[in-house]
């Protein structure tokens, strides 16, 4: 059993859960599922990332203390859990004690160690970003291209800065022995070149008197800590560092997952300051792109914001996992159509693999008196399950989630719904041919049972009613046992049940 460890980036509680945050953690789920069934101990962080102004200037609109509004955006961004049957096994929150700690005490090392020091500056600032921007990072009409409906604010004052410059060769050096470091290939490159430009410091600091929300600096009343500078170091502190003994030294370094407006941060800015605090680099950072609505980008004013919740409520959370995992570029943009949603829950869901398991089931309760028939050894279903989990593992090992479900799960429910058509297992018992009839029925129960783990990591609501229709009691512990052919008993009983995903059209 070998330790895995992901987290997803902490999105700021300044407004409900999107479909955006919710491709994100989704995509986490379904690789920390799948660590686990291939038999790693797994520790899945995601939570809430609570400091900075615009947190505070949310607080403030909504007359309430930041703690307050922050608690009350933190539960619904936990509700996802549920809504969304997430695993994760940890939610921090950037206001948790042992977080504050955890921050300070790293602010401390990279001070130690000379890379922390006070200077006045004036920037750009784009407060949708909480980042700092530079001539060359605007648009043509001088605004942030992220946020280009919000106006950059100027901030001139003495702050705490971060050396990031004395990190330009060891980022390259760390890019250049890890090729895969980060996930898609394109975005580690744009970080080389990012990087080759040259780095500047950082402020790490705003003055408390002008912005009071945030973790206090050590051994500077009048500071708070730069919000980007306090949550990254969640990655660790949900791990009980500062100890260094437990899940810190088990588990990191991890992989992140973060979408491509978090790439310098997470892949630059936050490996620098590792390096400085003397800690591992982050294993490997995976990027995501971005979902637009119909072809449009999201924007409230557009009225065209996907709240999964209320997706969940319609179609049921395993169409939406579906869907986003299906649908969606793992590493790239993709669009929520809820015509393509709807052909692609009828066209996959509805009748590929509802269908398949009701007419199957109902079969072997008409023919079979309900019971599995005995194991028979079919070459050609036995290869084509080997293929499905190597291209499974093989997807997912460069965690293409869209990639393992179309190559690895698609063409083995395709492949069974064609055995259907061409054995006709209708024909064969008006025939009197019990025989064959038994083989092609156990053919299809026992794919079945191999269909319900391949898609285990993706929409583990349904796989699990469907093994209890398949009469299975195996669990995801057994790990590569799973992947056997005939491990689905001679006359267990099967009993068919309400149709996993009910026809749309």
């Amino acid at each position: 059993m070998a330790p895995f460890y992901i987290t997803t980036t902490l999105p700021y509680v300044n407004a409900d859960p999107h479909i955006g945050f919710a491709l994100e953690i989704i995509q986490a789920d379904a690789i920390a599922r799948y660590r686990r069934l291939c038999g790693d101990e797994v520790f899945f962080n995601t939570g809430t990332d609570e400091h900075g102004v615009k947190i505070y200037r949310k607080a403030l609109e909504a007359q309430q203390e930041p703690k307050a509004y922050c608690d009350e955006y933190a539960a619904k961004f936990d509700a996802l859990k549920v809504a969304l049957n997430l695993s994760y096994n940890k939610f921090i929150r950037t206001t948790d004690e042992d977080h504050i700690a955890a921050a300070q005490e790293f602010w401390r090392r990279c001070a130690a160690k000379g890379d922390i020091y006070k200077k006045n500056y004036k920037v750009k600032y784009c407060v949708g970003c909480e980042l700092g921007k530079t001539e060359s990072e605007l648009n043509e009409d001088g605004r942030c291209p992220v946020h280009p409906n919000m106006p950059l604010e100027s901030i001139e004052e003495e702050n705490y800065f971060f050396k990031f410059s004395a990190y330009q060769k060891p980022l390259l050096e760390l890019y250049s022995k890890n090729p895969e470091f980060v996930l898609p290939e394109h975005r580690l490159t744009e970080m080389i070149e990012f990087t080759k430009k040259g780095l500047e410091d950082f402020s790490i600091s705003r003055l408390k008197a002008k912005m009071p929300w945030g973790v206090p600096v050590p051994g500077d009343e009048a500071h708070v800590m730069y919000v980007w500078f306090d949550a990254l170091v969640n990655y660790i502190s949900t791990l009980g560092w500062p100890q260094e003994d437990g899940n810190f030294s088990k588990f990191w370094p991890g992989v992140q997952i973060a979408g491509k407006d978090n790439l310098r941060q997470q892949s630059n800015m936050w490996q620098g300051m590792l390096m400085s605090a003397g800690l591992p680099s982050s294993k490997q950072i995976l990027i995501h792109g971005f979902i637009t609505s119909n072809g449009q980008k999201m924007s409230k004013s557009l009225g065209n914001v996907v709240d999964p919740f209320a997706v969940v409520k319609e179609y049921g959370v395993d169409a939406l996992r579906y869907f986003l995992l299906r649908e969606i570029p793992t590493d790239d943009d993709g669009d929520f159509n809820t015509e393509r949603f709807r052909i692609v829950y009828d066209s996959d869901l509805a009748n590929n693999l509802g269908n398949l398991l009701s007419r199957t089931l109902a079969m072997t309760e008409k023919y079979c008196e309900g019971k599995v028939p005995a194991p028979v050894q079919h070459k050609g279903a036995i290869e084509q399950m080997e293929v499905a989990w190597k291209t499974m593992e093989a997807a997912m090992g460069q965690f293409n989630l869209k990639k393992a479900i179309e190559e690895g799960v698609l063409e083995v429910l395709n492949a069974a719904n064609l055995f259907v058509e061409t054995e006709k297992p209708w024909a064969l018992a008006k025939a009197g041919d019990t025989q064959k009839l038994h083989e092609v029925l156990y053919v299809l129960l026992e794919g079945l049972r191999h269909v319900s783990w391949l898609l285990e990591p993706f929409i583990p609501g349904t796989t699990a009613k469907m093994r209890e229709q398949l009469g299975v009691t195996e669990t995801e512990k057994e790990g590569n046992a799973l992947h056997e052919w005939g491990r689905l008993k001679q006359g267990t009983i099967v009993k068919k049940g309400e149709s996993l995903f009910p026809r749309l059209a």
